[in-house]
Protein backbone atom coordinates (compact mmCIF):
# COMPACT_ATOMS: atom_id res chain seq x y z
CA UNK A 1 0.00 0.00 0.00
CA UNK A 2 1.15 3.31 -0.76
CA UNK A 3 2.80 5.20 2.37
CA UNK A 4 1.34 8.25 1.20
CA UNK A 5 -2.40 7.63 2.16
CA UNK A 6 -1.06 7.86 5.95
CA UNK A 7 -1.61 11.49 7.60
CA UNK A 8 1.52 13.35 8.15
CA UNK A 9 1.06 13.43 11.85
CA UNK A 10 0.44 9.39 12.28
CA UNK A 11 3.71 8.90 9.64
CA UNK A 12 5.84 11.35 12.03
CA UNK A 13 4.87 9.21 15.03
CA UNK A 14 5.30 5.83 14.18
CA UNK A 15 8.37 7.49 12.60
CA UNK A 16 9.67 8.55 16.06
CA UNK A 17 9.22 5.43 17.92
CA UNK A 18 10.76 3.47 15.25
CA UNK A 19 13.86 6.51 15.42
CA UNK A 20 13.53 5.35 19.44
CA UNK A 21 13.89 1.93 18.15
CA UNK A 22 11.09 0.60 18.77
CA UNK A 23 8.51 -0.89 16.44
CA UNK A 24 5.44 1.21 15.64
CA UNK A 25 2.32 0.15 13.31
CA UNK A 26 -1.05 1.56 11.86
CA UNK A 27 -3.41 -1.19 13.02
CA UNK A 28 -7.15 -2.11 13.27
CA UNK A 29 -10.36 -0.49 11.50
CA UNK A 30 -7.87 2.14 9.66
CA UNK A 31 -6.53 -0.32 7.51
CA UNK A 32 -9.49 -1.67 6.90
CA UNK A 33 -10.85 1.56 5.83
CA UNK A 34 -8.10 1.97 3.97
CA UNK A 35 -8.17 -0.99 1.75
CA UNK A 36 -11.94 -0.35 1.41
CA UNK A 37 -11.37 2.48 -0.23
CA UNK A 38 -12.61 4.23 2.68
CA UNK A 39 -10.85 7.81 4.54
CA UNK A 40 -10.38 6.19 7.98
CA UNK A 41 -12.40 8.10 10.91
CA UNK A 42 -9.33 7.60 13.00
CA UNK A 43 -6.21 6.14 13.31
CA UNK A 44 -4.72 3.63 16.24
CA UNK A 45 -1.35 2.61 16.09
CA UNK A 46 0.62 -0.33 18.15
CA UNK A 47 3.99 -0.49 19.42
CA UNK A 48 6.46 -1.96 21.09
CA UNK A 49 7.17 0.97 23.18
CA UNK A 50 6.01 0.82 26.70
CA UNK A 51 2.96 3.67 28.00
CA UNK A 52 5.86 5.79 29.85
CA UNK A 53 8.08 5.56 26.88
CA UNK A 54 5.56 7.04 24.63
CA UNK A 55 4.81 10.09 26.97
CA UNK A 56 8.93 10.77 27.33
CA UNK A 57 8.67 10.43 23.42
CA UNK A 58 6.17 12.96 22.66
CA UNK A 59 5.39 16.79 24.05
CA UNK A 60 1.53 16.25 23.98
CA UNK A 61 -0.14 13.59 25.16
CA UNK A 62 -2.82 12.24 27.14
CA UNK A 63 -3.21 8.90 29.15
CA UNK A 64 -6.46 7.46 28.01
CA UNK A 65 -6.04 4.14 29.01
CA UNK A 66 -2.82 3.69 30.38
CA UNK A 67 -3.57 0.92 32.87
CA UNK A 68 -4.28 -1.17 30.15
CA UNK A 69 -1.54 0.56 28.03
CA UNK A 70 -2.83 3.51 26.13
CA UNK A 71 -1.91 6.69 25.20
CA UNK A 72 -3.47 8.97 23.52
CA UNK A 73 -0.74 11.40 21.52
CA UNK A 74 -2.24 14.88 19.87
CA UNK A 75 -0.85 15.12 16.46
CA UNK A 76 -1.62 17.77 13.55
CA UNK A 77 -4.46 15.34 11.88
CA UNK A 78 -5.66 14.81 15.89
CA UNK A 79 -5.57 12.28 18.67
CA UNK A 80 -3.78 8.86 17.99
CA UNK A 81 -4.16 6.22 20.36
CA UNK A 82 -0.68 4.19 20.71
CA UNK A 83 -0.93 1.25 22.69
CA UNK A 84 1.57 -1.57 23.51
CA UNK A 85 1.99 -4.57 22.50
CA UNK A 86 0.63 -6.77 25.65
CA UNK A 87 -0.86 -9.79 26.93
CA UNK A 88 -3.72 -10.22 28.61
CA UNK A 89 -5.63 -12.77 30.90
CA UNK A 90 -8.85 -12.76 32.73
CA UNK A 91 -12.50 -11.32 31.90
CA UNK A 92 -14.71 -11.39 35.36
CA UNK A 93 -16.55 -8.41 34.07
CA UNK A 94 -16.91 -10.06 30.66
CA UNK A 95 -15.82 -6.60 29.26
CA UNK A 96 -12.25 -5.76 30.37
CA UNK A 97 -9.26 -7.92 31.53
CA UNK A 98 -8.40 -8.45 34.93
CA UNK A 99 -4.59 -8.23 34.41
CA UNK A 100 -2.60 -6.58 31.68
CA UNK A 101 1.08 -7.71 31.19
CA UNK A 102 2.96 -5.61 28.69
CA UNK A 103 5.33 -7.33 26.16
CA UNK A 104 5.19 -9.48 23.08
CA UNK A 105 4.68 -8.68 19.73
CA UNK A 106 2.66 -7.99 16.82
CA UNK A 107 1.50 -11.30 16.08
CA UNK A 108 0.14 -11.68 19.50
CA UNK A 109 -1.44 -8.07 19.61
CA UNK A 110 -2.90 -9.22 16.28
CA UNK A 111 -4.66 -12.31 17.56
CA UNK A 112 -6.43 -10.76 20.37
CA UNK A 113 -8.22 -8.91 18.30
CA UNK A 114 -11.92 -8.94 17.44
CA UNK A 115 -12.26 -9.52 14.08
CA UNK A 116 -10.08 -10.60 10.57
CA UNK A 117 -10.96 -6.92 8.90
CA UNK A 118 -9.82 -5.62 12.06
CA UNK A 119 -6.79 -7.54 12.72
CA UNK A 120 -4.46 -6.44 10.43
CA UNK A 121 -1.29 -3.78 10.32
CA UNK A 122 0.68 -1.61 8.19
CA UNK A 123 4.24 -2.00 7.80
CA UNK A 124 7.24 0.89 7.53
CA UNK A 125 7.05 -0.28 3.91
CA UNK A 126 3.44 -0.17 3.63
CA UNK A 127 2.96 -3.76 3.35
CA UNK A 128 -0.38 -4.93 4.56
CA UNK A 129 0.16 -7.54 8.07
CA UNK A 130 -2.40 -9.50 7.68
CA UNK A 131 -2.10 -13.26 9.27
CA UNK A 132 -5.67 -13.93 9.81
CA UNK A 133 -6.86 -13.68 6.62
CA UNK A 134 -8.64 -9.81 6.93
CA UNK A 135 -8.59 -9.44 3.29
CA UNK A 136 -10.14 -12.50 1.98
CA UNK A 137 -12.79 -12.09 4.64
CA UNK A 138 -13.32 -8.34 3.18
CA UNK A 139 -13.49 -9.31 -0.47
CA UNK A 140 -15.83 -12.28 0.29
CA UNK A 141 -17.61 -9.64 2.75
CA UNK A 142 -17.76 -11.72 5.60
CA UNK A 143 -17.49 -11.35 9.43
CA UNK A 144 -14.97 -13.69 11.24
CA UNK A 145 -14.10 -13.82 14.07
CA UNK A 146 -10.16 -14.09 15.05
CA UNK A 147 -9.69 -17.38 16.37
CA UNK A 148 -12.26 -19.60 18.46
CA UNK A 149 -15.61 -17.32 18.61
CA UNK A 150 -17.13 -18.14 21.72
CA UNK A 151 -13.30 -16.71 23.12
CA UNK A 152 -13.65 -14.09 21.71
CA UNK A 153 -16.88 -12.73 22.91
CA UNK A 154 -16.37 -14.46 26.60
CA UNK A 155 -13.42 -11.89 26.57
CA UNK A 156 -15.64 -8.75 25.52
CA UNK A 157 -19.56 -9.48 25.62
CA UNK A 158 -19.17 -6.22 23.54
CA UNK A 159 -17.52 -7.76 20.52
CA UNK A 160 -21.14 -9.86 19.95
CA UNK A 161 -22.70 -6.28 19.41
CA UNK A 162 -20.21 -5.04 17.08
CA UNK A 163 -20.37 -7.82 14.96
CA UNK A 164 -23.98 -6.99 13.99
CA UNK A 165 -22.57 -3.19 13.71
CA UNK A 166 -20.06 -4.16 11.54
CA UNK A 167 -22.22 -6.70 9.44
CA UNK A 168 -25.01 -3.64 9.23
CA UNK A 169 -22.23 -0.93 8.16
CA UNK A 170 -20.48 -2.40 5.73
CA UNK A 171 -23.19 -4.61 4.27
CA UNK A 172 -21.32 -7.81 5.36
CA UNK A 173 -22.59 -11.52 6.23
CA UNK A 174 -21.64 -12.74 9.57
CA UNK A 175 -19.98 -15.97 8.92
CA UNK A 176 -21.85 -19.08 10.08
CA UNK A 177 -19.26 -20.72 13.22
CA UNK A 178 -19.34 -16.62 14.17
CA UNK A 179 -22.99 -16.28 14.04
CA UNK A 180 -23.86 -19.95 16.21
CA UNK A 181 -21.06 -18.44 18.72
CA UNK A 182 -23.76 -15.25 18.52
CA UNK A 183 -26.06 -18.32 19.81
CA UNK A 184 -24.35 -19.74 22.37
CA UNK A 185 -23.44 -16.65 23.81
CA UNK A 186 -26.26 -14.29 23.68
CA UNK A 187 -26.56 -14.27 27.89
CA UNK A 188 -23.48 -12.79 28.32
CA UNK A 189 -25.01 -9.47 27.03
CA UNK A 190 -27.15 -8.72 30.34
CA UNK A 191 -23.81 -8.05 31.79
CA UNK A 192 -22.99 -4.90 29.62
CA UNK A 193 -24.16 -1.29 30.17
CA UNK A 194 -27.32 -0.41 28.76
CA UNK A 195 -25.34 2.82 27.53
CA UNK A 196 -22.85 0.46 25.97
CA UNK A 197 -25.69 -1.60 24.80
CA UNK A 198 -27.65 1.60 23.24
CA UNK A 199 -24.80 3.22 21.35
CA UNK A 200 -23.79 0.23 19.02
CA UNK A 201 -27.72 -0.09 18.83
CA UNK A 202 -28.08 3.30 17.54
CA UNK A 203 -25.15 2.94 15.08
CA UNK A 204 -26.64 -0.10 13.98
CA UNK A 205 -29.86 1.47 13.02
CA UNK A 206 -28.04 4.68 11.67
CA UNK A 207 -26.28 2.18 9.21
CA UNK A 208 -26.97 1.97 5.34
CA UNK A 209 -28.38 -1.80 6.32
CA UNK A 210 -30.07 -1.74 9.27
CA UNK A 211 -32.10 -4.15 8.54
CA UNK A 212 -29.19 -6.38 9.36
CA UNK A 213 -30.07 -5.65 12.95
CA UNK A 214 -32.59 -8.11 12.92
CA UNK A 215 -29.61 -10.36 14.20
CA UNK A 216 -29.85 -7.95 17.56
CA UNK A 217 -32.85 -9.67 18.30
CA UNK A 218 -33.20 -13.62 16.22
CA UNK A 219 -29.85 -14.37 18.24
CA UNK A 220 -30.96 -12.93 21.64
CA UNK A 221 -28.56 -10.46 22.24
CA UNK A 222 -31.35 -8.03 22.79
CA UNK A 223 -33.47 -9.72 25.30
CA UNK A 224 -32.48 -8.32 28.39
CA UNK A 225 -34.51 -5.24 26.79
CA UNK A 226 -37.22 -7.03 24.92
CA UNK A 227 -39.24 -9.86 24.62
CA UNK A 228 -36.80 -12.93 24.44
CA UNK A 229 -38.61 -14.21 21.11
CA UNK A 230 -38.88 -10.83 19.59
CA UNK A 231 -38.22 -10.83 15.85
CA UNK A 232 -39.14 -7.88 14.23
CA UNK A 233 -39.04 -6.95 10.48
CA UNK A 234 -36.49 -3.99 10.23
CA UNK A 235 -36.66 -3.78 6.37
CA UNK A 236 -38.80 -0.99 6.78
CA UNK A 237 -36.13 1.38 8.78
CA UNK A 238 -35.09 2.52 5.18
CA UNK A 239 -38.73 4.06 4.84
CA UNK A 240 -37.34 6.57 7.28
CA UNK A 241 -34.69 9.32 7.25
CA UNK A 242 -31.40 8.38 8.83
CA UNK A 243 -31.33 10.33 12.27
CA UNK A 244 -31.73 9.23 15.41
CA UNK A 245 -34.62 10.55 16.61
CA UNK A 246 -36.96 8.98 13.61
CA UNK A 247 -34.73 5.93 13.59
CA UNK A 248 -35.71 5.16 17.37
CA UNK A 249 -39.16 5.67 16.95
CA UNK A 250 -39.27 3.96 13.99
CA UNK A 251 -37.52 0.84 15.94
CA UNK A 252 -40.16 1.59 18.59
CA UNK A 253 -42.94 1.36 16.49
CA UNK A 254 -41.98 -2.21 14.81
CA UNK A 255 -41.41 -3.53 18.70
CA UNK A 256 -44.74 -1.91 19.80
CA UNK A 257 -46.39 -3.66 16.71
CA UNK A 258 -44.94 -6.98 17.09
CA UNK A 259 -45.99 -7.01 21.06
CA UNK A 260 -42.53 -6.91 21.94
CA UNK A 261 -42.52 -3.99 23.95
CA UNK A 262 -45.36 -2.67 25.37
CA UNK A 263 -44.49 1.13 25.86
CA UNK A 264 -41.68 3.08 23.94
CA UNK A 265 -40.69 5.38 26.34
CA UNK A 266 -40.38 2.26 29.16
CA UNK A 267 -37.63 0.51 26.51
CA UNK A 268 -35.72 4.10 25.56
CA UNK A 269 -35.64 4.49 29.16
CA UNK A 270 -34.41 1.22 30.33
CA UNK A 271 -31.62 1.82 26.81
CA UNK A 272 -30.48 4.86 28.95
CA UNK A 273 -31.35 7.39 25.94
CA UNK A 274 -31.71 11.55 26.44
CA UNK A 275 -35.02 12.45 27.96
CA UNK A 276 -35.99 14.37 24.65
CA UNK A 277 -35.87 10.84 22.32
CA UNK A 278 -37.40 9.49 25.27
CA UNK A 279 -40.38 12.05 25.38
CA UNK A 280 -40.97 12.49 21.91
CA UNK A 281 -41.32 8.93 20.95
CA UNK A 282 -43.51 8.42 24.11
CA UNK A 283 -45.58 11.25 23.07
CA UNK A 284 -45.78 9.80 18.80
CA UNK A 285 -47.01 6.73 19.80
CA UNK A 286 -49.76 8.40 21.27
CA UNK A 287 -50.02 10.93 18.75
CA UNK A 288 -49.83 8.13 15.94
CA UNK A 289 -53.26 6.49 17.43
CA UNK A 290 -54.89 9.71 15.83
CA UNK A 291 -52.46 11.05 13.40
CA UNK A 292 -53.08 14.46 11.25
CA UNK A 293 -54.82 14.27 7.79
CA UNK A 294 -54.47 18.07 6.88
CA UNK A 295 -52.34 20.93 7.75
CA UNK A 296 -54.62 22.30 9.92
CA UNK A 297 -54.40 19.02 12.14
CA UNK A 298 -50.74 19.15 12.16
CA UNK A 299 -50.55 22.71 13.09
CA UNK A 300 -52.70 22.09 15.87
CA UNK A 301 -50.27 18.78 16.59
CA UNK A 302 -47.58 21.24 16.42
CA UNK A 303 -48.97 23.21 18.59
CA UNK A 304 -50.07 20.73 21.55
CA UNK A 305 -47.08 17.91 20.93
CA UNK A 306 -44.36 19.70 19.60
CA UNK A 307 -42.13 19.12 16.51
CA UNK A 308 -39.97 16.50 18.25
CA UNK A 309 -43.08 14.11 19.01
CA UNK A 310 -44.97 15.10 15.54
CA UNK A 311 -41.45 14.08 13.92
CA UNK A 312 -41.64 10.58 15.62
CA UNK A 313 -45.23 10.10 14.89
CA UNK A 314 -44.61 10.79 11.26
CA UNK A 315 -41.85 8.40 11.25
CA UNK A 316 -43.26 5.51 13.18
CA UNK A 317 -46.17 5.86 11.03
CA UNK A 318 -44.29 5.88 7.60
CA UNK A 319 -42.23 2.87 8.83
CA UNK A 320 -45.35 1.00 9.48
CA UNK A 321 -47.67 1.59 6.75
CA UNK A 322 -45.02 3.13 4.29
CA UNK A 323 -47.18 6.78 3.92
CA UNK A 324 -45.94 9.99 3.39
CA UNK A 325 -46.63 11.35 7.08
CA UNK A 326 -43.40 12.99 7.42
CA UNK A 327 -43.44 14.52 3.98
CA UNK A 328 -46.60 15.92 5.09
CA UNK A 329 -45.07 17.45 8.37
CA UNK A 330 -42.34 19.02 6.31
CA UNK A 331 -44.98 20.90 4.10
CA UNK A 332 -46.55 22.31 7.34
CA UNK A 333 -43.48 23.32 9.03
CA UNK A 334 -42.33 24.78 5.30
CA UNK A 335 -45.69 27.04 5.22
CA UNK A 336 -43.93 29.08 8.56
CA UNK A 337 -47.70 29.36 9.84
CA UNK A 338 -47.85 29.68 13.57
CA UNK A 339 -47.76 27.08 15.87
CA UNK A 340 -47.19 28.66 19.04
CA UNK A 341 -47.69 31.07 21.45
CA UNK A 342 -44.23 32.80 20.31
CA UNK A 343 -45.10 33.20 16.70
CA UNK A 344 -48.26 34.86 17.40
CA UNK A 345 -47.85 38.42 15.61
CA UNK A 346 -48.86 40.21 18.94
CA UNK A 347 -46.41 39.53 21.54
CA UNK A 348 -46.71 39.21 25.51
CA UNK A 349 -45.30 42.85 25.90
CA UNK A 350 -48.08 44.62 23.45
CA UNK A 351 -50.78 42.43 25.14
CA UNK A 352 -49.18 44.44 28.28
CA UNK A 353 -49.86 47.83 26.46
CA UNK A 354 -53.48 46.71 25.49
CA UNK A 355 -54.20 46.47 29.12
CA UNK A 356 -53.47 42.81 29.87
CA UNK A 357 -52.17 41.97 33.14
CA UNK A 358 -50.70 38.68 34.51
CA UNK A 359 -52.82 35.52 34.19
CA UNK A 360 -54.56 36.99 31.50
CA UNK A 361 -51.97 37.60 28.99
CA UNK A 362 -51.40 33.82 28.86
CA UNK A 363 -55.09 33.15 28.59
CA UNK A 364 -55.38 36.23 25.69
CA UNK A 365 -52.57 34.13 23.60
CA UNK A 366 -53.66 30.94 23.96
CA UNK A 367 -57.21 31.95 23.02
CA UNK A 368 -55.21 33.70 19.78
CA UNK A 369 -53.15 30.40 19.31
CA UNK A 370 -56.55 28.40 19.09
CA UNK A 371 -57.80 30.30 16.53
CA UNK A 372 -54.68 30.63 14.58
CA UNK A 373 -54.22 27.07 13.85
CA UNK A 374 -57.24 26.69 11.89
CA UNK A 375 -56.91 30.07 10.70
CA UNK A 376 -53.35 30.99 9.83
CA UNK A 377 -54.15 33.87 7.41
CA UNK A 378 -55.27 35.51 10.74
CA UNK A 379 -51.91 36.19 12.39
CA UNK A 380 -51.27 39.56 11.83
CA UNK A 381 -51.68 42.25 14.62
CA UNK A 382 -54.64 44.37 13.03
CA UNK A 383 -56.80 40.92 13.05
CA UNK A 384 -55.32 39.31 16.25
CA UNK A 385 -56.50 42.94 18.34
CA UNK A 386 -59.80 42.63 16.63
CA UNK A 387 -60.44 39.04 18.09
CA UNK A 388 -59.47 39.96 21.24
CA UNK A 389 -62.34 42.54 21.28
Amino acid sequence: MDTSVIPGGVAALCARLRAAGREAYPVGGCVRDLLLGRAPGDWDVTTSARPEEVMALFDRTVPTGIKHGTVTVLTEDGGVEVTTFRAESGYADGRHPDAVTFGGDLAGDLSRRDFTINAMALGPDGAVIDPFGGRRDLADRVIRCVGEPERRFREDALRMLRAVRFSAQLGFAIESATAEALRKSAGLTARLSAERVRTELEKTLLSPWPERGEGLFAWGLLSPFVGAEAQPDLTTLHRVAASPLERWAALCALLLDEGDITDAGDFLRALRLDGRTVHACAAGAELGKHMPRDRAAWRRALAEQGEDACTAAAAMEDARTGGTYREALRETLAEGNCVTVRDLALSGAELLAMGYRGADIGAAQRRLLDHVLDHPEDNRPERLRELLK
